[in-house]
């Protein structure tokens, strides 16, 4: 059997021949950025091989043309037949910026988790309600907290918050470690289809978990056991994957969750490293594609209780919206892919430092980048693409239909930025940097898709675009998107403009509400139960509304 060696880890594994090097690394506990699941869509699992090895693997897919460097490949397309050394290129994306903090409503703490001293004993009692979960030595009743935890598709956000007081007293973020594997819910899906493939993802998820409860734990200055509750935020897919039950039944009809939430799971059996007895609360979700991290944004944006039509868009890989008339709730999701997330675009890469996260084109041709850190952009995040393609709309360098003009037709400076015809026409950013005609595909179906998804929605309500009072925006990535590169890509109607409000992560807020007051959840449960579900993907207007949202 092949032996395949890894380096810089000097890890080694013997594999069947016709293994692929993708394969070979995860058996022998290497990581390889995948984020399409060895699809061959992403070009992220470049590694290495010296040109005498090259002899020993069979490549069905070539590397992407901008792959630097000899004996680079796939490593999903290359088959092993003989041993080989594969050098694994570093990757790490530093400063990766997340957006913590949401709109929420003030609530008065009432924690499910509660303390009681008994003077004669010495002794504090901790309560899970009115069960006893454990017992501590002294009076620690000024010690409870709890941990609310928003588990994005993409980011990690974890946050220590007093119970008594219902005070944030720290928080801290990361990338989820599972896009590495698969960077949207569908390919999820499938990637924990195996067994290994969902303990990996667990386990993954699970460690990044601790440490973040560890370092808020840490910056309060307590111990990650003295948390017995925690609340996670997440959509139905994360949820699954978080307590390692198998999301299968999300990806076939008739999308049936095994998890619906409302209850509260064992934080040790899922790997939770906080108190020996403590627990996890998942919120309701509302269906398969719709999941905890909207209920937790319907109730901090109050949407039940705002008068007139309300939009409410979480805008990722996964386009979740919810629509309010008058207190009257209607939600659905759309999968809009991994292109906001800054991947399946050539120079994609996430919001971290070196990252193109604004673009502004003066009447002249003249740009103005914003890059995080500052210095020489190294790829464009997700609202810096949407920036730079709406800002070429208006400057007429990209037709309605998404083709790149003609340099003739478009300001000498713009001009000077644009390269080659056709498929392959290119925008200039930098050195290393370009906005290809593939790219601005990427965006016209990311777009089409949450656009056809808005213009469904209203009709069920018998509602059009020029009937919303507002439009609220949440999410990470959201918060950082500008209302007229919304309205420019089309993504949202020209109805919107001057409607539309950040809110920022109210997966997180909506959660830190439950957490502190355990009221809210007896109350959310029963206004998800009264959410009206919209299936877009068994809808026949579908396909003819996402052609026609796809324009410019």
């Amino acid at each position: 059997m092949p032996l395949v060696t890894f380096l810089p880890d000097n890890r080694s594994v013997e594999v069947a021949n016709g293994t692929t090097i993708l394969e070979a690394a995860r058996r022998a506990g290497v990581l390889i950025e995948a984020p399409c699941n060895g699809a061959g869509h992403c070009g992220k699992c470049i590694v290495r091989l010296a040109s005498d090895d090259l002899a020993r693997i069979i490549v069905h897919m070539d590397a992407p043309d901008d792959a630097t460097g000899e004996g680079a490949v796939l490593a999903c397309h290359s088959e092993v037949y003989g041993d080989v050394t594969v050098e694994v290129p570093r990757q790490a994306e530093q400063g990766l910026r997340v957006i913590s903090a949401g709109t929420g409503i003030k609530v008065t703490p009432e924690p499910f988790i509660t303390r009681r001293f008994d003077p004669a004993a010495h002794q504090t009692a901790i309560l899970a309600g009115e069960k006893l979960l454990a017992i501590e030595r002294g009076d620690t009743v000024a010690g409870n907290h709890g941990l609310v935890v928003d588990i994005g598709t993409t980011t990690l956000v974890a946050a220590l918050v007093d119970l008594d007081s219902g005070r944030e007293l720290a928080s801290a973020s990361s990338l989820n470690p599972q896009s590495l594997h698969a960077q949207d819910v569908l390919s999820r899906i499938r990637f924990a289809a195996a067994a290994d493939g969902l303990a990996l993802l667990q386990q993954d998820l699970i460690a990044e978990l601790n440490r973040l409860a560890g370092d808020v734990a840490h910056q309060a200055g307590i111990e990650p056991e003295r948390i017995y509750e925690a609340v996670f935020s997440g959509n139905t897919c994360m949820l699954h994957l978080a307590a390692g039950v198998d999301p299968s039944p999300l990806g076939r009809i008739p999308f049936t969750p095994t998890i619906t939430g409302g209850n509260h799971l064992d934080a040790a059996e899922i790997g939770l490293k906080i108190a020996p007895r403590g627990l996890v609360y998942l919120p309701p979700v509302i269906s398969a594609y719709v999941g905890a991290d909207i209920s937790a944004g319907i109730l901090a944006a109050g949407l039940a209780g705002l008068s007139g039509v309300t939009l409410f868009i979480d805008i990722g890989t996964n386009g979740e919206l919810a629509l309010a008339v008058d207190g009257s709730l209607t939600a659905s999701a759309t999968a809009a892919g991994p292109a906001f997330e800054g991947m399946n675009i050539s120079c994609g890469m996430r919001a971290a430092v070196g990252a193109v996260e604004r673009v502004d084109i003066a009447g002249t041709g003249e740009l103005d980048m914003a890059v995080i850190g500052g210095g020489k952009p190294a790829g464009i995040c997700g609202s810096g693409l949407m920036d730079l393609v709406a800002e070429l709309v208006e400057q007429g360098g990209i037709a309605r239909n998404g083709r790149f003009a003609a340099a003739s037709a478009v300001a000498p400076l713009l001009a000077a930025r644009m390269e080659g015809e056709g498929s392959k026409a290119a925008f200039r950013l930098g050195d290393q940097v370009s906005l290809t005609q593939k790219d601005v595909r990427q965006v016209q179906l990311a777009k089409g898709a949450i656009r056809a998804g808005i213009e469904l929605l209203l009709r069920a309500e018998g509602r059009e675009p020029k009937d919303l009072d507002r439009v609220l925006i949440a999410g990470s990535f959201g918060y950082h998107l500008r209302e007229r590169s919304l309205i420019t890509l089309g993504l949202l109607p020209p109805e919107a403009a001057g409607k539309v409000t950040f809110l920022g992560n109210t997966a997180r807020s909506g959660g830190e509400m439950l957490l502190v007051n355990a009221r809210l959840r007896a109350e959310l449960q029963e206004l998800v139960g009264r959410v009206r579900v919209v299936d877009l993907a068994g809808n026949p207007a579908f396909e003819r509304t996402f052609m026609e949202a796809m324009g410019f």
